[in-house]
């Protein structure tokens, strides 16, 4: 079954858009185009209410314009200038026979900005650097390049704002760093390959443990009860329910359908419903991964660490590394996790990062209790490389989830580290 990919871009960028779209097979794509920024969210509104999309692609500037039209569950990714795109403008300047600095930049973050500059050994101090800031207009770009321009007389500047070159005048060149087609190829590759995936877990068989978590007089009387009780649920009618004894009463199901039975991994009635028809404590656990067996040991797992919990709930355990939990018995999660803010799996989708990722980033974020963070740091507590938490932190910075916070210096030589405040857990509790 073809997907539906909507595009959001500026009328001068379609021939770009389109040649990275034909490497993508399976999947239609619909355009929504526009000449100025004031038309944006016309565009958009005109995309959503023609048919049922699978995704959207659109860049920086259009998301800040129209996000709060993009429905909650419509997988999103944010298309940006990457660090390659950047050194390309600078090679272009080269072949111009201009000097690579002094030099006015927008939109890239100083990150992107410091870490391109290092690699081509050019004069930080001779690059003004103007982050992307969503509620900024176009004028004020225009502005603050004209006033790096007065200071240092460079001949050109480097944009990704497609109205900056018609707006400023005199004899300056404005060179776009925007997105290449490989770019823009690899996010739509990104895009399909996350909506597929979210498509297929659906379909995927998941297991589920529910266990008499308290020792009584008739343990095994009171497991059967519970087997019954799962028997006659509406919920579980096509699922396979098996008693295995003092090993629990295990379900097998699509994961979708643990998943409106918990209510997105947040509740499970059934659970007080043991408790007050059988007189006993549930606790359940939920796996999903690539086989029956391993989702049956993902699940035990998960029932595993319910049992540690005072209160019954459930935990989901999935074989890419997410945990979800404590479930609570009614209408909210005993205790904080990710999925008490509804949100987290549309907000990873338009950052560009799974809901586990993010989730991770966000018990980082309570951890630090306010402390900034390098990237060399938050790239240790994710166990990944550097040069991938550099990336990482780009990709947070561009979303409004990690914002600079100065430097530090913490050896004599060698240049200050860049510090970022990470606030996604501000962005989750933003309706």
């Amino acid at each position: 079954m073809a997907l539906t990919i909507g595009l959001v871009l500026h009328a001068g960028h379609r021939a770009r858009f389109e040649e990275a779209a034909r490497t993508l097979t399976g999947v239609t794509f619909a355009w929504a185009v526009y000449e100025r920024e004031d038309q944006i969210r016309d565009a958009v509104a005109g995309l959503l209410a023609a048919g049922q999309l699978d995704g959207l692609l659109l860049g920086l500037v259009p998301y800040a314009r129209c996000r709060d039209l993009l429905p909650d569950g419509l997988p999103v990714s944010v298309t940006r200038s990457a660090a390659l795109d950047l050194a390309l403008a600078w090679t272009r300047a080269r072949g111009h026979g201009w000097p690579a600095t002094p030099v006015s930049i927008d939109t890239f973050t100083r990150e992107t900005v410091d870490e391109v500059a290092t690699a081509l050994e050019l004069d930080r101090d001779a690059i003004a650097c103007l982050p992307f800031d969503p509620e900024q207009p176009i004028a004020d770009v225009v502005a603050f390049h004209r006033s790096a321009l007065a200071a240092s007389g460079a001949p050109y500047v480097i944009s990704v704002r497609t109205g900056v070159a018609a707006a400023l005048d005199g004899p300056v060149t404005v060179l776009n760093a925007l997105a290449t087609p490989g770019t823009i190829r690899a996010d739509l590759h990104e895009l399909a390959s996350r909506v597929r995936t979210k498509q297929a877990d659906g379909q995927r068989f998941a297991a589920g443990i529910f266990l008499v978590a308290a020792p009584g007089a008739d343990v095994d009387r009171a497991r059967v009860g519970l087997h019954h009780l799962l028997l006659n649920t509406p919920e579980f009618a096509d699922a396979w329910i098996d008693n295995r004894g003092r090993r629990g009463v295990v379900v097998f199901a699509h994961a979708a359908l643990f998943e409106t039975l918990t209510h997105r991994w947040v509740t499970l009635p059934v659970l007080a419903e043991a408790r007050t028809a059988l007189g006993v404590r549930a606790v359940a656990g939920f796996g999903v991964g690539s086989s029956a067996r391993v989702s049956v040991a993902l699940a035990e797992r998960a029932a595993a660490r319910a049992e540690q919990d005072t209160d019954p709930g459930a935990y989901l355990i999935a074989d890419n590394g997410l945990m979800i939990g404590p479930m609570g018995t009614s209408g909210a999660p005993l205790a904080y996790t990710y999925r008490e803010h509804g949100g987290i799996e549309a907000l990873a989708g338009r950052v560009g990062l799974s809901p586990a990722t993010l989730s991770r980033l966000a018990a980082i974020e309570r951890s630090l209790a306010g402390r900034p963070v390098s990237p060399s740091d938050l790239a240790r507590s994710l166990g990944i490389t550097d040069p991938s938490g550099r990336r990482l932190i780009r990709k947070l910075s561009s979303s409004a989830l990690a914002v600079d916070d100065g430097s530090s210096q913490l050896h004599r030589k060698g240049r200050p580290t860049r510090l970022y405040r990470l606030a996604i857990t501000s962005a989750l509790d933003t309706p």
